[in-house]
């Protein structure tokens, strides 16, 4: 084995500071070559207990843990060319293999004998669902397969991994080749200052420059998303917002990075791998791993929050029109919506801003996560290799001062190298290896605003709410009490209650000591007033009806999709979204609106039939922090207590329990999407 390949360590941390792309197709396909043999190995030698198969086969995931995922995580912090070309190389590869895991009959068969044999019952309930777990996952594999249906349905499922790096790939490079110079001072009037500052350094930044200032421009808005969003909330040009906001809803869909046939590709070989596994379509495919038994569970959510949501933004749309005393079109619903908050609540994002500086902020969540968990986060930068100078490494301790996990954050926007958007990922999972445990490493990723020369980054509340969102990810996976590595923190945990964790720390960005505690004034020290605090609260279920009513947009778009849909009739995915949205957004989209073309969700991620799964989590998740209401929020013993069960629950038990159960464990009885629509204001009809 070739030791100089940093890829190919099996100990401590990633070599970030080593890897570069000529490292990958050698280093994994060695990795495939190893695993070819041991798979083999087990093939012929296994017997059906856990420790004759399970135990080995959790053992050959660690190289891979090491060559593939890292390569994976670069491919979305640090993108590349180069990169991109050697992933693309060992990809198939990778898939071959991991196909042929899967549907191998040997380990099928020794996974029937396991649960057939007297082991079976002294396994713990843990072991037994992971045994259930690997069977299902086999089945959804093609393991019942043979002949010419097996080998059609491998290359279906190469293909779809190669259209899904195809399709993010396209999605990084149109997010990159628009911009918007603006050069005339006068255009920038009502920008606040820190649009100004990221869109002068954006400016310098891509012509290698130090000519633009924040006062006298030019100045670069992108589609990266610190750039887009506040564009859109505050540039008086109408022509410009209309042009970024035309290029947002089209990105990928036309020249080079054109997604619109990857769309239909994907849709048509899904619904044919669904057919091959013995499913109608898609949609039952996915909901064969969720919590939602099918479609008419899902169905019957959305409608139940469409019905609340509908006329509480038919409201919002309305009021927007009064203040605005003019038509709207799409490119002014944001504009406006800022105007009018300001007008409502008097106060602007800008004024918030100030009172969150990220180091402050971060102060602020580590001191929740010790009142409600009982353990302390300490930075331990230098202690792991980074790609990026941004990125900061921490170590989770436990009550006694033991270390439980670690975890690295990188918290701006790149948008070069970078996708968009925030998320979590697994660096290292909890597992036990030769009588010992690994402790737990994550990965936290945001695209906040980056710091200004010696200014900190000062955080919208929206990042503030994101960052709190991702480390509730982090914490379900670094607070795992789950020894087994494929019911570990989120493994084996059923997509459409992975969000419950996340979506409980977002809140708390509502409960006035802890919010008030995590603000200092970046000029002043001063802590957020309490009249700033109350108009936040004050806010917080402002416009929730058409935040509700976009988030269903594409839940029941997604499901539509992979359920009705007929990726060979004459109806386009375009039509299908658009036949959506004409019911549920109070404006309906564009003609040109090719938005699906840049939903990653679904056409590049996990979220494929469950996009659904974010208002799913969320009625769990608010219904758990209703469980804090009751005994009081301020009630710190009460607080802390549930805290520890929380912890001992849902962040605890991961995927070694059926999550339904998980929940009933922690709140004593089934969820309720009571506390979903009051925290959103959606229970009485609107004013």
């Amino acid at each position: 084995m070739d030791q100089s390949n940093p890829l190919l360590n099996t100990t401590g941390l990633p070599r970030f500071d080593l890897i570069e792309a000529e490292h990958v197709v050698p280093a994994v396909r060695q990795v495939l070559a190893d695993a070819e043999k041991t798979l083999e190995e087990i093939e012929t030698t296994l017997t059906p207990t856990w420790d004759g198969l399970i135990k080995p086969l959790e053992a050959m995931d660690i190289p891979f843990e090491y060559a593939w995922a890292p390569i994976g995580h670069l491919m979305g912090v640090k993108n590349s060319d180069e990169l991109r070309e050697a992933y693309e190389e060992a990809q198939g590869e990778v898939v071959v293999f991991g196909l042929r895991l899967k549907q191998s009959r040997p380990i099928y068969d020794g996974l029937v004998a396991l649960k057939e044999s007297d082991e079976w019952k002294g396994l713990t309930e843990v072991q037994q669902r992971i045994i259930d777990l690997k069977l299902r996952d086999a089945k959804h594999a093609g393991v019942g397969l043979d002949g010419e249906d097996r080998e059609r349905f491998n290359k279906v499922a190469q293909e779809l991994s190669q259209i899904g790096t195809e399709f993010s790939n396209h999605v990084l490079d149109a997010t990159k080749a628009f911009e918007l110079i603006v050069t005339n001072k006068d255009d920038t009037e009502g920008w606040p200052n820190t649009l100004k500052q990221g869109s002068a350094q954006s400016w310098n930044q891509a012509n290698e420059s130090s000519d633009a200032t924040p006062e006298e421009g030019p100045w670069r808005i992108t589609l990266d998303f610190p750039s887009f969003h506040p564009f859109m909330l505050h540039s008086r040009k109408r022509d410009q917002r209309e042009q970024v906001y035309r290029a947002f809803t089209t990105r990928a869909a036309s020249g080079e990075f054109d997604n619109t046939e990857l769309i239909a590709r994907t849709l048509k070989l899904r619904r044919e791998m669904a057919k091959l596994l013995g499913y109608e379509n898609y949609a039952q495919v996915s909901l064969a791993t969720k919590m939602a038994s099918n479609v008419t569970a899902v169905d019957k959510m959305s409608d139940e929050l469409f019905t609340a949501s509908r006329p509480h933004g038919l409201k919002d749309l309305e009021d927007l029109r009064t203040l605005a005393d003019e038509p709207l079109a799409h490119w002014d619903i944001g504009f406006w919506s800022e105007r009018l908050r300001e007008q409502r609540f008097d106060y602007t994002e800008e004024q918030l801003r100030p009172y969150f500086p990220m180091p402050r902020v971060l102060d602020g969540l580590f001191s929740l996560c010790g009142r409600l968990f009982g353990i302390s986060v300490e930075p331990a930068d230098g202690e792991a290799p980074v790609w990026h100078s941004d990125v900061t490494y921490f170590h989770i301790n436990d009550s006694n001062g033991e270390a439980i996990a670690s975890f690295y954050l990188d918290p701006y926007s790149r948008p070069a190298d970078k996708r968009g958007g925030a998320w979590f990922n697994e660096c290292q999972g909890r597992r036990r290896i030769n009588g010992d445990i690994r402790l737990p490493v994550a990965y936290l990723i945001c695209n906040g605003t980056p710091p200004v020369g010696d200014t900190p980054s000062l955080m919208s509340f929206d990042e503030v709410l994101t960052l709190f969102h991702e480390f509730g990810h982090g914490l379900q996976h670094m607070l795992t009490q789950i020894d087994e590595a494929d019911a570990a923190g989120i493994s084996g945990v059923e997509w459409d209650a992975v969000e419950i964790a996340s979506q409980f720390m977002e809140n708390w960005c509502y409960h006035k000591p802890t919010l008030t505690g995590m603000t200092s004034h970046v000029e002043t020290g001063e802590p957020l007033p309490d009249d700033l605090f109350e108009k936040i609260l004050a806010a917080r279920t402002y416009r929730s009806g058409s935040g509700m009513l976009r988030q269903l947009e594409f839940g029941i778009t997604d499901m539509q999709l992979h359920d009705q849909h007929d990726p060979d009739g004459d109806e386009t995915a375009f039509d299908v979204h658009r036949r959506v949205a004409e019911k549920t957004a109070v404006l309906p989209p564009l003609p040109e609106n090719r938005s699906l073309c840049s939903f990653g969700h679904i056409f590049a991620g996990g979220y494929a039939a469950g996009y659904y799964s974010y208002k799913w989590s969320e009625v769990l998740s608010a219904d758990a922090f209703a469980a804090f209401e009751e005994v009081g929020l301020d009630n710190e013993e009460k607080v802390a207590e549930l805290g520890q069960r929380y912890r001992n629950t849902i962040l605890g038990l991961g995927g070694g329990r059926a999550p339904m159960d998980v929940f009933r464990d922690f709140r004593g009885r089934e969820p309720s999407t009571e506390a979903l629509l009051r925290h959103h204001g959606l229970l009485e009809s609107p004013n």
